[in-house]
């Protein structure tokens, strides 16, 4: 039976006005984006997406994160972090070392000694990938590493980095801990946890990307100021430490069976960090 003109007409108007009837929004809410790692360059909707860990790799190389100039004066003056401190002493006989004049290293490093603790932090994280050769590692072993032994590992070779200036760290705790170079600290820790997970061999594509590397960075940053209080031989109680809170890291892991409890716990990393880093909270 055919439909009056006036019955068309009026459920037209209806499904002009029903918000049920109108075409769904599929953008996902704002928290929602939280929740999703971004999608692979080969991310495609008409053909299945190439399986590949998120990394900035993927992407095209940046310039170098010192010209050789600051490199030159930076480097110089990291030599004298152990007697002089994270200061502006020690930048500026870096700067004189390196052939530049004292007023230089004012206008090359705005930020100051800052700029030390930084340098430290980025140049020993891209150092970390030619410091451990895992093949070798398993040669002299005898057997297959699995990601997690991979991460101590890498762990620990960053924090021996420290050795040489652990006497001084509580100094580049307190410059990290200033409200105006907490982001940046922080931003530098992510990057290690992502490096240490990525060198390690991590392929994992979903939620537990963002989980791990939020967890290890907690994890390091609370390994890193035990450290500054450890006199045992060859730090062995940082490294005992450390692996402590990797195991209690894993039953987490092995427990929890949902995004908000893990959300719950990295939540609790995070203010963990931070107060490592000297912020009240």
């Amino acid at each position: 039976m055919a439909v009056p003109a006036t019955r068309l007409t009026h459920l037209a108007k209806v499904n002009a006005r029903s918000s049920f009837l109108r075409p769904f929004d599929l953008r996902p809410p704002p928290w929602r984006l939280l929740l999703l790692r971004p999608p692979p360059p080969s991310f495609s909707l008409t053909k299945a997406p190439v399986q590949r860990p998120y990394h900035s790799y993927d992407r095209a190389p940046s310039a170098p994160a010192y010209n050789a100039t600051e490199d030159a004066i930076l480097s110089a003056a990291m030599r004298h972090v152990p007697e002089h401190g994270f200061t502006e002493k020690a930048l500026a006989l870096g700067a004189e070392e390196a052939g530049y004049l004292d007023l230089s290293s004012v206008n090359l490093f705005p930020q100051r000694a800052f700029e030390l603790v930084n340098y430290h932090l980025v140049t020993e994280r891209l150092r970390l990938k030619d410091r451990l050769q895992f093949e070798e590692i398993e040669e002299k072993l005898h057997t297959k590493l699995g990601v997690g032994a991979r991460v101590r590992l890498l762990a620990i070779e960053r924090l021996m980095a420290n050795k040489d200036v652990v006497g001084r760290w509580q100094e580049a705790l307190a410059l990290m801990a200033y409200p105006t170079y907490v982001p940046q600290s922080l931003a530098e820790l992510a990057r290690l946890s992502d490096e240490i997970w990525f060198l390690a061999g991590d392929t994992s594509v979903d939620s537990s990307w963002y989980t791990k590397r939020a967890s290890l960075a907690a994890i390091y940053s609370s390994a890193e100021v035990y450290m500054t209080q450890d006199t045992s031989t060859n730090f062995a109680d940082t490294q005992q430490f450390l692996d402590r809170r990797l195991e209690d890291a894993r039953a987490v892991g092995d427990t929890v069976s949902s995004v908000g409890e893990w959300l719950g716990f990295t939540r609790h990393a995070v203010v963990n960090v931070l107060r490592s880093k000297g912020v009240r909270i």
